[in-house]
């Protein structure tokens, strides 16, 4: 089964049938929300909405431990993260769709692993490859089959928030190799590839980075979540499509 976690707006995914809410406790506390099952097709899903079915959840309060804890116990074997984040690179502006394949951490002091205790016995995780190379695969496929156009590939900067970024921090992040820049990338990847779960994200830019074209003096918000709504459409479209494409 596959889960999404991402805002409100992918409980619009067309054909979805919602069958019904599950509160879900975890050794880590409660999730951001209820998780909501539904159906496309044939194909049962999850939702999860990162920020709390109000958004009132900034990310770096997020409860990323619960969340993916509550899809792990219900054995799910895809994790599909929906990221809005800003535009670094020159051809990665606002309405763009980026399948990310690297990730940069700059967050601090988040939960950030299930094997802080673990009997005494120090766990590494390998995570060269941070995000599923088949779940991006089937990502990429899903988005030519509904004719979206995608980036294949990007390093996806997670900075703490929920500010967003100086002009020079982003100049900075371009420097370490960052391509997009967003807030809630980490620890969600590593957490899912703890608990041997395919995780893999879909980053729509919402705008350039701070410093950069219209955001050369502050990030135009108003524009952005117009350009972030519109993104989605075709977010949900890719989606509606990967769901499908486990019925083959």
């Amino acid at each position: 089964m596959i889960a999404i976690i991402g805002g409100r707006s992918m409980s619009k995914l067309a054909g979805l049938e919602v069958t019904h809410r599950q509160i879900a406790r975890t050794p880590y506390g409660e999730p951001s929300g209820a998780l909501i099952f539904g159906t496309i097709g044939t194909r049962e899903v999850v939702f999860l909405s990162r920020h709390g079915h109000g958004l009132n959840i900034p990310p770096h309060a997020v409860n990323y431990r619960a969340n993916i804890w509550a899809l792990h116990i219900l054995n799910i074997e895809t994790i599909v993260a929906i990221a809005s984040v800003g535009g670094i690179r020159k051809d990665m502006g606002p309405g763009k769709i980026v399948i990310p394949d690297q990730i940069i951490d700059y967050t601090h002091s988040r939960e950030a692993t299930f094997h802080d205790r673990s009997n005494n016995r120090i766990i590494h995780t390998d995570f060269t490859q941070p995000y599923c190379p088949r779940a991006r695969a089937r990502l990429l496929k899903a988005a030519q089959e509904a004719g979206e156009s995608v980036i294949d590939g990007g390093v996806y900067a997670a900075t703490q928030g929920p500010r967003f970024e100086t002009a020079a921090e982003i100049n900075r992040l371009e420097r370490d190799g960052a391509d997009l820049v967003g807030m809630t990338g980490m620890p969600e990847a590593i957490l899912a590839r703890e608990l041997g779960i395919s995780y893999a994200t879909i980053a729509a830019i919402a705008n350039t980075a701070a410093g950069r074209e219209e955001s050369i003096e502050a990030i135009p918000l108003q524009a952005a979540h117009q350009i972030l709504e519109n993104a989605m459409e075709s977010v949900r479209n890719i989606l509606e499509y990967l769901v499908k494409d486990e019925d083959d």
